[in-house]
């Protein structure tokens, strides 16, 4: 009898940290500011590679974060022991976007605030954050004046294209450089993929219009906007 008791009285120890009603403000503060995070998110992505999955991820990681801290609490014990037990899990998912990274340690950060009972920080700090990412977006900040563009040639393989298409080159874009040489199908075709940007007031029609009227050319895209395009 006074064993049950003794652990009783333990698992009481244990669940003082804090109360039924910690667990569900945590949840409930971290499902709302995940949510605010992820609309972001949503708004300010610019590109091709956007996943519903990984605004889905955005909610989960910060409910989940806010429930670890508040599991950890002031344990040192609890947090070493949650240390190991994560490290066996291991991802295999690459990130394209970097900025998917920050957005992945803004919703740990948020979830970490929270679940140590800083709500009040964890609200401000999202809002402003939040508000950082829109403004950034809003207004383009880091962007390069211009647009890049990809510039993909198809040659008949064998064809000499060193220097082939520099008079065309200097008269339309401001730098250009090869990205990368490729033989396709079964090595009749040569692919050269030009990274440039072009002048003002070069549209991309008479580009391409250029660039075909060059002795050889088989066919050639130029694809608008480097940042927003996958090689």
């Amino acid at each position: 009898m006074d064993e049950l008791l003794q652990q009783a009285q333990m698992f009481k120890d244990l669940t003082t940290a804090f109360t039924i009603w910690d667990v569900f403000l945590a949840i409930g503060v971290s499902f709302l500011l995940s949510l605010l995070i992820g609309y972001t998110y949503r708004a300010t992505h610019r590109g091709v590679s956007y996943s519903q999955t990984f605004v889905h991820t955005i909610v989960i990681m910060t409910v989940v974060i806010s429930v670890i801290m508040l599991i950890i609490g002031s344990n040192i014990a609890r947090a070493f022991s949650l240390v190991g037990a994560l490290s066996i899990i291991r991802f295999r998912t690459a990130v394209k976007d970097p900025r998917d990274v920050g957005f992945l340690f803004f919703a740990m950060a948020v979830g970490m605030a929270v679940g140590t009972r800083f709500y009040l920080l964890g609200v401000i700090f999202a809002a402003i954050v939040c508000a950082m990412i829109y403004l950034m977006t809003r207004f383009n900040f880091g962007a390069r004046t211009g647009q890049e563009w990809i510039i993909k040639i198809q040659l008949p393989a064998g064809t000499d294209y060193d220097g082939l298409f520099d008079l065309l080159f200097e008269q339309s874009l401001q730098y250009h450089s090869l990205i990368s040489v490729d033989i396709l199908k079964q090595g009749t075709v040569t692919e050269l993929v030009f990274l440039g940007l072009p002048k003002s007031r070069v549209s991309e029609q008479a580009f391409i219009k250029g660039l075909k009227g060059i002795n050889g050319v088989v066919r050639a895209s130029v694809a608008v906007g480097q940042q927003q395009v996958d090689l």
